[in-house]
């Protein structure tokens, strides 16, 4: 049972219109924790690459051709790596497979160790097509995805490293060498659209610079096409510019209409730990009275912190100049928060657990979430959720479960407990924020009614 609903009708709107919008009367409460200090190489400006070019380079800019195409930003020890982008084939008669490239380079004078703890990439077209699913799915098998995006996070989610990808690279020294050189191929599809979504997990003994390039196969002298080689990508490195069309130009902070613009640079946070309690001095989380609910605030951006003035979005180290002050979104970033739940009262309390993705807005002016009965066409949540709690037998669970979720959409419940008096419960919630989603979303605690 939510907690008091209001229901109104609402207008049409330029966004989807709707019959009618549910006020779920509630605290909206900012989410406790902070993310980790450690660099994410972030590639998903330009989204769409129509032309051969340096999507994200952190290498210095001397001897380069296009100097402010590098931002001279070195990892060393943990790092992530996160590209997402889509290929387009620039007339119907140039398709041309374009090759992704992510090259990590050693300036030193040793040899430099780089250790892949997870890693996936996947296309859109055949690996992971954005198909229909259910907005609920039982997904313990890992089999339930759609887009490339929600394949990776679930599989990164669950600590694996796709075979494609090695333990661990050797660079020698003031040597390069590439950690993904995959094509994003478009010929035989229509429309001649795909894309392509990767994160690694890394670590490195020494220090290292990183860079993603798109490039067109290359042929060989029959026409048959073949995949650069570490010298070509050295070369469009050398001699390249970043590659154009690019993005919308983000809005500085504080200017309004806000355009948030594409994310290309190092963003600072891997992961959100949280332990959410009453307060600093318990080590608990008291359930909501009977009939109420709470929720916690996730993936939140400027004008839309939903009354808790909070923004999660991952700060930018280095960013070009034409792309987004934030790394608005947090893709790729894992969220992993622990609610030890309580019963305080003298009664047994039917408690769920549930991720709500309700309409975005900076300040709640109707005193709570606002959902839609029906819920919009426009889907802002697909991925995955591991929920790792006691049930009511006392036995640990680990489950995953695969959501669906359209904008305004209040979700179903990730898992029911039924709370003796005095009853502490451990719920502990993972995902990692998939690419295509659209902030912000809420975690929801809510005690039914007696």
């Amino acid at each position: 049972m939510l907690p008091f609903l209001l229901i109104l009708p609402i207008a049409q709107s330029n966004i989807q219109p709707i019959g009618e919008e549910i006020i779920q009367i509630q605290e909206v409460l900012p989410l406790p924790g902070k993310l980790d200090i450690i660099p994410t190489f972030n590639s998903n400006s330009p989204e769409k690459v129509l032309e051969e070019g340096i999507l994200l380079s952190t290498f210095p800019s001397q001897g380069k051709k296009a100097p402010t195409a590098h931002l001279n930003f070195p990892f060393r020890g943990r790092f992530d790596i996160f590209a997402h982008h889509i290929a387009e084939a620039p007339s119907p008669d140039n398709l041309r497979t374009l090759y992704l490239g992510v090259m990590l380079h050693n300036p030193g004078r040793k040899p430099v160790k780089v250790k892949v703890f997870q890693a996936a990439s996947y296309l859109s077209q055949p690996d992971a097509p954005f198909i229909q699913l259910p907005s609920f799915s039982d997904n313990w098998l890992g089999n339930v995805f759609a887009g490339p995006g929600d394949r990776v996070m679930n599989e990164v989610l669950r600590g694996q490293r796709q075979n494609n990808f090695p333990a661990e690279i050797t660079i020698p020294p003031q040597s390069s060498q590439m950690v993904m050189n995959a094509p994003i191929p478009v010929k035989g599809l229509n429309p001649p659209l795909n894309g392509r979504s990767a994160l690694m997990r890394l670590w490195s003994s020494g220090k290292v610079y990183a860079a993603s390039m798109a490039m067109f196969a290359p042929t060989n002298s029959d026409g048959t096409e073949r995949s650069p080689n570490v010298q070509e990508w050295q070369n469009l490195l050398n001699s390249g510019d970043l590659s154009t069309p690019r993005d919308k130009v983000p809005t500085p902070p504080g200017q309004t209409p806000i355009i948030y613009g594409r994310v290309a640079g190092v963003a600072q946070g891997s992961r959100w730990r949280a332990f959410i309690t009453d307060n600093p001095q318990v080590k608990y989380l008291t359930i909501p009275q009977a009939g109420q609910a709470y929720s916690y605030a996730l993936s939140t951006v400027d004008g839309g912190t939903l009354g808790t003035g909070q923004v999660q979005s991952a700060p930018m180290l280095a960013r070009y100049p034409d792309t987004a002050y934030r790394a608005h979104g947090n893709y790729g970033i894992q969220y992993s928060l622990k609610l030890p739940l309580y019963n305080k009262t003298q009664s047994n309390q039917k408690v769920t657990i549930s991720l709500q993705t309700p309409i975005k807005e900076e300040n709640l002016k109707k005193g709570g979430l606002r959902f839609f009965s029906t819920p919009a066409k426009q889907t802002f949540f697909r991925g995955t959720v591991k929920l790792s709690y006691k049930n009511d037998q006392g036995e640990l669970q680990d489950k995953f479960f695969h959501l669906v979720q359209k904008r305004g959409q209040p979700g179903e419940a990730l898992a029911t407990l039924q709370m003796k008096p005095g009853d502490k419960r451990l719920v502990e919630v993972d995902l990692l924020y998939p690419p295509d989603a659209t902030p912000p979303q809420v975690l929801t605690v809510t005690t039914d009614r007696n």
